[in-house]
């Protein structure tokens, strides 16, 4: 039988404060900094949910769920329910590009649009520079576009699919073809700048090299190497919900125009049917429980081992770009921090949409967690995963002992 912890903390006023917060999952003894943590910053922050997984040198210690799943029909959020992941995409996209680098059927320097032999429609003219763009800089985020200066073409599926007189919203490949003939914002690989289309391209060249779906390569080739069989790509509609999904809220009920027929153009919430999560595929697309992010995280924490990667290219995934020594840096779809002269690290990625913010760890000492949020924000703004970020670090340092064994399958869920 599922055990139900109820909870009432003063971290908000009491008129404005739920009287309980369920929690699911199995109690450890001596991780309860982790409880007291994800039930006072759910309960403070007024977020509808959360899980939260904890690997510890490769085993699965930890999964909770906090809160509500679908809060309007008193659904409780559970350990393995499934969370848009937004950027957590990237380091999986990331992977799938570097199986192919170990089958030598890819390589780091190979030029993008060589390998995508895409053509511009009618007579238009291509930036020359695009020649120049090639998979590393697309995995490190220095292909050429700024999304502050030209903006984010993922985020403009109507205007796009009208551009190339199809009817909206547009699909990857249909942003692929439109940004064809859109200028450079600088140099490839002259400098920085965070860019979804980049890994949107690193998604068509998965497709182009496999003739498969994006999706389904990396399910077949890449997670189910690592156990994991629930990941997918979310659907943008309420009513194509997966199931185990929770629902997503924004604060305030924001509300977009619709990119999606029959509503086009109407407005929505925001969470669905403002964005076409679907052509966010290998960028920001896939939808995963808390669970299944720490067991594709700790593939990457005894190289030798790995069942995704080789060592060379576990590796070269976390290694620094160039020669300059900052505090931290954005690797092969990863951002990293290393700690002491040692070679250690702290290797992160954050996502967020509207009704969703997220977070994955790996620490250098062999501790790693993920934290999923169903809502964005604090009630000022603040994204989730980045407030709580520093938080979840203080609660695993006050640890005093940890358990030996690995959660088992069913225990991971429900406690009996």
């Amino acid at each position: 039988m599922e055990i139900l912890l109820l909870v009432t903390l003063a971290l908000v006023a009491p008129d404005t404060a739920p009287a309980e917060l369920p929690v699911t999952g199995q109690h450890r003894p001596g991780l309860e900094s982790f409880d007291n943590l994800m039930i006072s910053f759910v309960k403070g922050h007024r977020i509808p949910g959360a899980t939260l997984a904890v690997v510890r040198n490769g085993k699965i210690i930890y999964a909770r769920g906090f809160g509500y799943a679908d809060p309007d029909a008193g659904k409780k959020m559970q350990p393995d329910s499934l969370f848009r992941i937004a950027s957590i995409s990237k380091p999986i996209t990331s992977a799938a590009i570097m199986q192919f680098v170990d089958r030598k059927k890819l390589r780091l320097t190979d030029r993008v649009f060589d390998i995508l032999d895409m053509k511009p429609r009618g007579d238009a003219k291509i930036d020359p520079r695009l020649k120049q763009v090639t998979v590393a800089q697309l995995l490190r985020h220095t292909g050429g576009w700024d999304r502050s200066k030209s903006g984010d073409p993922m985020f403009r599926p109507v205007k796009i699919a009208k551009s190339l007189s199809q009817t909206p919203p547009a699909s990857a490949q249909q942003v692929a073809q439109y940004m064809l003939t859109a200028p450079l914002d600088f140099a490839p690989g002259s400098r920085y700048a965070y860019s979804n289309f980049g890994y949107c391209l690193l998604g068509r060249i998965i497709e182009k090299k496999t003739q498969m779906p994006y999706e389904q390569y990396v399910q077949k080739h890449l997670l189910a190497r690592a156990g994991i069989t629930k990941m997918q790509i979310g659907r943008s509609l309420a009513t194509k919900r997966a199931a185990g999904e929770v629902t997503y809220h924004t604060r305030n009920k924001q509300m977009a125009r619709s990119v999606f027929p029959p509503k086009l153009g109407r407005l929505v919430p925001i969470q669905y049917g403002g964005m076409n999560v679907e052509a966010m595929d290998a960028h920001g697309g896939w939808i995963a429980s808390a669970i299944d992010l720490v067991r594709f995280a700790r593939e990457f924490d005894s190289p030798k081992t790995s069942r995704l990667l080789s060592e060379k290219s576990i590796t070269a995934t976390f290694a620094r770009p160039n020669a300059k020594k900052t505090p931290a840096y954005y690797a092969l779809g990863w951002s990293v921090r290393p700690v002491g002269k040692n070679g250690k690290a702290n290797t992160w990625h954050s996502g967020g949409f509207a009704g969703s913010s997220t977070l994955l760890v790996r620490r250098h000492d062999g501790l790693g967690w993920a934290v999923l949020f169903n809502m964005a924000a604090t009630a000022d703004g603040k994204a989730l995963a980045s407030v709580i970020d520093p938080l979840v670090h203080h609660a695993a340092d006050a640890v005093k002992t940890w358990p030996e064994t690995e959660l088992t399958e069913k225990k991971r869920v429900k406690s009996q």
